[in-house]
């Protein structure tokens, strides 16, 4: 019975730190991702994310109602390459909620945006993940976006 024991035990720690070996790897890719989009290193942020990655932002418009926009992922590529160089940008996140079972993995990052040093809005970022060929892709990112109840 002693045995048995012992031998649940040592499983369910190498299960745990594996879990938290997998959760770094997930953050690590967000933190990549982020690097890539300040840096506006469209190779990269082009490698990160499946082919079929879906982009969405939710928003209250001037009537105050709740909008939901897609945008063509190449296209925010796009924009982002194109802000000039001498202008600043900073996502900041101000934490990672990081969900994973098997293959696909779900990060939540409340983040503040920044714009020449100013604060421009914060909201909430929602990637979905999946691991494929031994790599974290973004197959889905979501976010909000508000200049209100934001913590700054």
């Amino acid at each position: 019975m002693k045995q048995f024991i012992l031998i649940f035990i040592l499983l369910f720690g190498l299960n745990l730190n594996a879990q938290k070996k997998e959760s770094e790897n997930v953050k690590a890719t967000i933190i990549k991702f982020f690097d890539a989009f300040h840096e506006q290193d469209t190779i990269v942020l082009k490698s990160m994310v499946t082919d079929k990655i879906i982009l969405q932002s939710i928003s209250i418009n001037k009537e105050g109602k709740t909008v939901l926009k897609e945008d063509d992922y190449n296209k925010f590529i796009k924009n982002i390459a194109s802000i000039p160089k001498d202008k600043s940008f900073e996502e900041k996140l101000l934490d990672f909620n990081i969900q994973i079972d098997e293959n696909m993995a779900n990060v939540w990052t409340p983040y503040e945006f920044w714009y020449q040093n100013e604060f421009s809005h914060c909201g909430v970022n929602s990637f979905q993940l999946m691991k494929e060929d031994n790599a974290w892709k973004i197959i889905y990112l979501v976010d909000t976006r508000r200049r209100e109840g934001c913590e700054k």
